[in-house]
């Protein structure tokens, strides 16, 4: 919102933005749409926000204008989304869930010694950039409980000058997260109605769903999407030998490796009874094939309580191999019997 506009006028934008969040149930756009309408409002430079996950804040969206003309947006990611924050660590977005307070700083490099928080500011060296006015706010749902955490970074002026956040919009962007986390909490329900029961990613409906959708969004911005599924080799002797518990917790055990290592945005779903598959969007085929080998090296290093387990990997994407979800669909299938046929443990593409 540009600076000096009147809380009026504010609060009427903030009544329209509820209303736009809560017919939004895919969740990561959710989480785009919330930080960004939270930047508009203050004027913020940049902004992240978190999502609470037992005692960890994880890293669910990350924006920040500055870096995005930099680096591109994707580097931008890349630079910007670090290892999830402990709770029981002092940081500004830890404080702020663990209290639920709001943290209004002019500058995050003159915080005073006593105060129960601090600023880390390990990741505005890695990407050269300096955070200096924060605003951090609670994102709590109607029983008081903390989903997560939104963060605003360095509130500009009309010439672009590094200003505070004015205080008078502190109630308006508590409105907007309170209004946020009930979204965001209907959108979980919404999702967990998607997802498979063992492994909890998303169930193989879904995904064909969303690779139509994703494709009907190629014909019309010609981004590209790519398609990887995941066979684990030899589940079907872990079961004989340990039996369908022991299948079952490991496929759950992968199934949260392949969360941990993907984008936020990218659609991980049970695939089969041996497998998985991962809809990668805005990806080109060379991306998808960096992503596949990256995920194959995850399974063979990571150390299962069953012992040392590989994948079988298949890429396809749209344009290269595809015209169409049901092509694209056949053709990662058809990769990943390449794989298995050339030997296991390794990645191919159509």
């Amino acid at each position: 919102m540009p600076p000096g506009t009147d809380l009026t006028t504010a609060y009427q934008h903030l009544v329209r933005i509820a209303l736009a969040l809560t017919r939004e149930t895919d969740l990561p756009v959710l989480l785009e749409q919330i930080l960004t309408e939270a930047r508009w409002l203050t004027w913020a430079e940049a902004g992240t926000l978190y999502l609470l996950e037992g005692d960890l804040l994880r890293f669910a969206v990350v924006q920040n204008d500055r870096l995005a003309r930099r680096l591109g947006v994707e580097g931008m990611k890349r630079c910007l989304q670090a290892e999830p924050l402990r709770l029981d660590e002092p940081s500004l977005a830890g404080h702020v869930a663990a209290t639920a307070d709001i943290l209004n700083l002019h500058d995050t490099h003159m915080i005073p010694p006593d105060r129960p928080y601090g600023f880390n500011d390990r990741v505005d060296a890695r990407c050269e950039y300096r955070t200096r006015s924060v605003l951090v706010v609670p994102l709590p749902d109607p029983s008081g409980k903390i989903l997560g955490v939104l963060q605003l970074i360095n509130a500009l002026d009309r010439d672009g000058a590094v200003v505070a956040f004015d205080p008078q919009y502190e109630g308006l962007v508590r409105s907007l997260a309170s209004q946020a986390a009930v979204a965001i909490r209907n959108a979980r329900l919404e999702e967990a109605a998607l997802k498979d029961a063992v492994t909890e990613a998303y169930h193989r409906r879904y995904l064909v769903a969303r690779t139509e959708e994703e494709c009907q969004r190629f014909a019309r911005t010609g981004e590209p999407v790519a398609l990887v599924v995941i066979h684990l080799d030899h589940l079907e002797s872990i079961n004989r030998a340990m039996g369908q518990a022991a299948g079952n917790e490991l496929l759950g055990q992968v199934a949260r490796l392949l969360i941990r290592h993907s984008r936020n945005f990218t659609v991980v779903s049970r695939y089969g009874g041996d497998g998985f598959a991962a809809l990668l969007v805005n990806t080109p085929k060379a991306g998808a094939l960096a992503y596949a080998e990256r995920i194959r090296r995850v399974i063979e290093q990571h150390a299962f309580p069953c012992g040392a387990v590989t994948a079988s990997l298949g890429v396809a994407s749209l344009p290269d191999d595809a015209t169409s979800a049901a092509d694209l669909i056949k053709a990662a299938e058809g990769a990943v019997d390449e794989a298995k046929r050339l030997g296991r443990n390794r990645v191919a593409a159509r």
